[in-house]
């Protein structure tokens, strides 16, 4: 922070990674120096933002605050660096300078906001056993001091102010009636203290430290956050979800296990969600930070840790490199949009290079862990393998050569292209690899019937057409599609899902679990089962309904899959869907008695190539 600790001479004007580094992260990987040389360019980043925060706000409350992390740094480097590289201390530092801006989404007063520096500061004197006397910010009766922990102190006001005071390690909070807090070297939970939780996992010299977050406002990344405290029996849930996953890592990713070491610093847990849709998320402004769902098991937590990690390294290499140009005002009024297969929603160029770059990685990972899985779980190992693997590949390709891509951007896309070909041979059974791709199929045409639209007036020229009794559609329904993002979109993945839950349980129980996975109809359910005949019954009279559920046309195509009778009808949904969609729609529009819907796909499907 003084600018005399180092000589101008010896500092160079900006981070550059050596070429072996970007030649590893490029390749989906990076060691443990690999994240440690990113790491020494996050923390020039946040010294860098929060002297601009510090230019920025001033006042005798900052210029304090200031002077105490001066004196914590003298004595202590070590300790300031570690508070500065908190991942929550990247996002208020994030959100505090987009609040200078009118940016940010925090609803508390600009003055809160600011003031955490002030819980920085008294945090990294707590820490170093640097004795002083600090005003902090009471967020809704909470006072959080980063890293250490959380107070609870009654408050006159939704948003007000404590006094910290610590000394030989000791902590006295103190709020506006005189209440205090004693917090004994910060480690006692009470009612009124919650030091931060941390997590250790792993043999000795090959352990994993992090904090458990509980507290920390700005944890959650979306917005500020009250505390969620775990109760004792949750937090050894997770001390035993994070270990068994360690084992995992260590045994089957080494590499990457090293590099979260070094890079890895905490854990948010989120409420539990439906099995096989986990819940995770990460920032780039909150470097080795991550918010994560209970896990489905361990094998399923690992994949999350290495995924939340690509995300985590990328998000660092961008605020170094850039990977694609920004786009220009020729570029179209809005984004360009993508089909993601990870995701419902049409996703921008830089979205989709994250979730390319995460999902390599969950390939990558369960390539090695499925020759190490038990028997019984082997058949779910094949499938996310596959399953991620071709869709990476696949996705990659649709934006191989794209005109925004810089040299590093393409160099990445071309790295990671070629290791997924070079896994193009790897052995999977047949049965998993078709219900790999099946699923994958799946995705693709309930997002197409989601989000596309076909030209109106060719629409109505196919709606004549077909009640002229012609031979085929016009060729103009076959012009590319608009594509108009529909927010009502979701479980876009449910054969997917569906295909774990019976790969998880051979013996057909899977179906009393199927019940329970939102979006499915019952045709999923009979289709995953392998009942096409029965899904295409059920198909066509849920067509005849007067509210059809979006997606209904897409699996329509999977079940007529192996119908000889209905080829072109099979290859029309499973590709263009939207067109049926739309068609179907402008009939039933006109009061005309409904079509017969595998009849009018196998008209459109006329022209549709075997190919």
């Amino acid at each position: 922070m003084p600018a005399e600790e180092s000589a101008p001479q010896e500092r160079a004007a900006f981070h550059r990674l050596p070429e072996a580094a970007l030649d590893a992260l490029t390749r989906g990987d990076g060691d443990r120096e690999v994240v440690g040389q990113l790491m020494n360019a996050e923390l020039s980043r946040r010294m860098l933002l929060l002297r601009a925060l510090l230019d920025q706000t001033g006042g005798q409350a900052s210029a304090d605050a200031w002077a105490l992390l001066e004196e914590v740094q003298r004595r202590a480097p070590e300790v300031v660096d570690d508070l500065l590289m908190a991942p929550g201390t990247g996002i208020w530092l994030s959100s505090a300078l987009r609040r200078l801006r009118g940016q940010s989404p925090e609803d508390a007063p600009a003055w809160v906001t600011a003031g955490h520096l002030s819980a920085v500061a008294a945090a990294a004197a707590t820490r170093a056993g640097v004795g002083f006397t600090a005003t902090v910010p009471v967020r809704r009766g909470y006072v959080h001091l980063p890293t250490v922990g959380c107070a609870a102190l009654p408050a006159a006001a939704e948003w007000s102010t404590a006094q910290v005071t610590g000394r030989a390690g000791d902590l006295t909070l103190s709020g506006y009636r005189g209440e205090t807090v004693i917090a004994a070297r910060g480690e006692r939970r009470s009612a009124e203290w919650l030091p931060t939780r941390r997590l250790t996992v792993g043999p000795p010299g090959r352990e994993l430290v992090l904090a458990l977050e509980e507290s920390d406002p700005y944890r959650t990344y979306l917005g500020t956050s009250p505390p969620r405290v775990l109760s004792e029996a949750e937090a050894a849930q997770w001390q035993a979800y994070v270990g068994e996953a360690w084992s995992i890592l260590l045994r089957d990713e080494p590499v990457a296990a090293e590099a979260m070491r070094r890079g890895l610093l905490s854990i948010t847990p989120v409420g539990p969600r439906e099995r096989f849709r986990p819940y995770s998320s990460s920032a780039g402004d909150a470097f080795g930070g991550m918010n994560v769902s209970l896990p489905d098991g361990a094998s399923h937590f690992a994949a999350t840790l290495v995924h939340e990690f690509q995300h985590i390294k990328l998000g660092a290499l961008l605020h170094l490199y850039p990977l694609l140009r920004p786009a220009g005002p020729a570029d179209g009024e809005g984004p360009e949009l993508f089909h993601a297969p990870w995701r419902d929603d049409p996703r921008p160029l830089e979205g989709l290079l994250q979730g390319i770059y995460a999902f390599f990685g969950v390939a990558r990972f369960w390539r090695a862990h499925r020759h190490a899985v038990d028997p019984a779980d082997a058949p779910v190992a094949h499938f996310e393998y596959v399953f991620w693997r071709d869709e990476v590949r696949s996705t990659l390709e649709g934006v191989r050569g794209h005109e925004r891509l810089t040299p590093l951007g393409s160099r990445l896309i071309a790295a990671l292209g070629e290791r997924c070909a070079e896994w193009a041979a790897d052995d999977v059974p047949a049965h998993v690899s078709r219900l790999a791709e099946e699923s994958a199929s799946d995705h693709r045409a309930r997002w197409r019937e989601y989000h596309l639209r076909p030209p109106a007036g060719a629409v109505a020229e196919a709606a004549r057409a077909w009640y002229r009794g012609a031979l085929r559609p016009p060729s103009a329904l076959a012009a590319e599609p608009s594509m108009v993002p529909d927010p009502a979109v979701g479980f876009l993945d449910t054969a997917a899902v569906l295909a774990r839950h019976s790969l998880s349980k051979g013996d057909g129980a899977w179906t009393d679990t199927a019940a329970g996975v939102r979006g499915a109809q019952a045709a999923d359910v009979l289709l995953a089962g392998g009942n096409r005949t029965a899904a295409e019954h059920a198909l066509r009279a849920r067509l005849r309904d007067e509210h059809v559920p979006i997606g209904t046309w897409a699996v329509l195509g999977r079940a007529l899959e192996d119908d000889p009778a209905h080829l072109a009808a099979s290859r029309l949904l499973r590709r263009f869907p939207e067109r049926a969609r739309a068609l179907y729609d402008a009939l039933r529009a006109t009061g005309a008695p409904s079509a017969d819907p595998v009849e009018l796909a196998d008209w459109l499907g006329a022209d549709v190539a075997a190919n």
